[in-house]
This record gives structure tokens, sequence and C-alpha cells, in this order.
């Protein structure tokens, strides 16, 4: 599938197609353990799986996929390099519908980065994809999370109860939604 380049570009922030060169990166961010309680990970991403994946992902439609996975990307100062990943996941044609998940790098948090890239994502969702809604899972108590989602018109729509379990301690989770003005 070949993106829109138009669409997907804010500022000094790009949404990128996966690239064999993002697979340390990637493999950074999967086997980040302070990250595996959100992803349900319980061991971690092997070099060769991690290849596989990075081959085989968006090189189809995304809802024959269910997904779809971009690189973060900031260039500055003439510089550009990968800051982090976003992806549309549970993509379903029928509904229109599909959950997003953003993750940066620890030092690119809380520079206004993860609410471009957002903005692009929505404006992608919405306006090539053709989704009606978008919606998004963040434990209760990631305020980070909840600030920048809730920024972008995301509302809560409900709270699973001890959903995730992290040191020992049940956590809620909290279901956000966005839902296109068409």
């Amino acid at each position: 599938m070949q993106l829109c380049p138009f669409m997907l570009q804010k500022d000094t922030i790009k949404l990128r197609a996966v690239e064999p060169q993002d697979i340390d990166f990637l493999l950074g961010l999967e086997n980040d353990e302070m990250l595996w309680h959100v992803s349900q990970t319980l061991v971690p991403f092997a070099r060769f799986d991690m290849e596989q994946y990075v081959f085989s992902v968006n090189k189809q439609d995304p809802f024959a996929a269910g997904q779809v996975r971009l690189m973060i990307e900031l260039t500055e100062n003439a510089e550009t390099r990968a800051i982090g990943a976003i992806d549309l996941f549970a993509l379903d044609a029928v509904n229109r519908k599909g959950g997003v998940g953003i993750v940066l790098l620890e030092n690119y948090r809380s520079k206004s980065l993860a609410g471009k890239a957002l903005d692009i994502l929505i404006d992608y969702g919405f306006n090539f994809l053709n989704l009606h809604q978008l919606y998004c899972n963040i434990e209760d108590g990631n305020e980070a999370s909840l600030r920048l989602f809730k920024s972008r018109g995301f509302v809560v729509a409900g709270v699973k109860k001890e959903w995730n379990r992290q040191n020992g301690k049940w956590i809620d989770e909290l279901f956000l939604q966005l839902i296109a003005k068409n």
C-alpha cells in the first residue's frame, strides 16, 4: 500500500512506512520491559521475529492486515531520526473503526511531538481510510497520555476495572473514543 505523503507530515514530524533500518529501533521499543504490561508482552522479541515483522508490515491492505504501523520521524537541524511509532490496530472495515497506539522514546516526550503525530494519524484515519471512529486504551493514572488524547477530542467512554496487572497491583484501563464529525 502506498501512503499519501502530503497527509503524513506536520511541521517537523513525519509518519512514514516501517523500513529495514528500523529493526533495531523497534526491537528496542518492543523489548522495553517497562511497556510490557500495556502490550501484554511476556517474553522478549527475537531479532529474527522483528525482521520478519518489518518485512511483512504494511505490505497489504490495512483492513486485510488489521493494522498499520508507522514510524514517527523528527527533522531538526537538517537531521532526521525515528523517535517513535504509531499504530492503527484492530482495523474494522465494516464498522469503520480502529484502535490507536503510540510510543515515543522517553527523551522526546512532553514536547508536543506526540500530539503532532496523533494529528497526522487522525487525519489519515478519517480522511484517507474513511474511518468513523478511533479509540484507545489508557491505563488510569497515565496522565500524559490522557492529556494527549483528550486534547485531540477523545472522550472517556468507559472504564475497564482492574484490567491490567503491574507490579502485583491491578490497574483500571480507560476506553477513549473519537468519532468523526462527518
